[in-house]
């Protein structure tokens, strides 16, 4: 869970990757940010909204892959990229299901229930068009075998690497603007 310092850490990191020309990748386990008072008052929420922003217009190629936990403002700060990817035994969402519990029904009690609602997994995320991948992990899962799920990282990531190079850079900060700028869904319910 990053307080603010970290996403400003991470936001120097990409621009230093951006001036060697060098393409950006993170790796998100978080069940969201920080969220204490004192990472309020030192700027949580600006430190995550300039992230966004900054990712959207980076130069270089960037691919994010959820690999563990991914929830909230604290995966989406690190996680604007050009290509985003979920291991296939991870999770994805807005909320998480204790928090979605605690404010739903007032206790954590529900979360069961809150994570079967959210819809949160990897295969859900692919169906909504909200990654535009799902890695394959090694048989019983990445904690079994940590090598060959690196190992099929790697060569999942090289080829969306190279493809990714062979772009010009507004061309892919275009793309990143269009695909983020389209995520969702929603229904118009006609005046009567």
């Amino acid at each position: 869970m990053a307080n603010p310092e970290g996403y400003r850490k991470a936001l120097r990191l990409m621009k230093l990757a951006e001036k060697f020309n060098k393409p950006v990748i993170t790796l998100i386990d978080t069940p969201g940010a920080y969220p204490g008072l004192e990472a309020e008052e030192r700027g949580q929420g600006e430190a995550i909204a300039r992230n966004i922003y900054e990712m959207i217009r980076l130069k270089v190629p960037v691919i994010c892959v959820i690999i563990g936990e991914g929830a909230s403002g604290g995966a989406l700060g690190i996680g604007v990229g050009d290509k985003v990817f979920m291991m296939e035994n991870t999770w994805y969402t807005v909320i998480s299901p204790e928090s979605c519990s605690s404010i739903l029904w007032r206790s954590w009690d529900k979360k069961e229930t809150a994570a079967e609602q959210l819809r949160l997994t990897a295969e859900d995320m692919l169906g909504f068009g909200l990654v535009d991948g799902v890695i394959p992990e090694p048989l019983g899962g990445t904690h079994w075998d940590y090598q060959g799920a690196a190992d099929i990282l790697k060569d999942y990531l090289l080829p969306v690497i190279k493809s990714l190079k062979a772009m010009d850079a507004d061309t892919r900060i275009e793309q990143r603007i269009e695909k983020f700028g389209k995520m969702g869904f929603w229904e118009e319910v006609p005046n009567t």
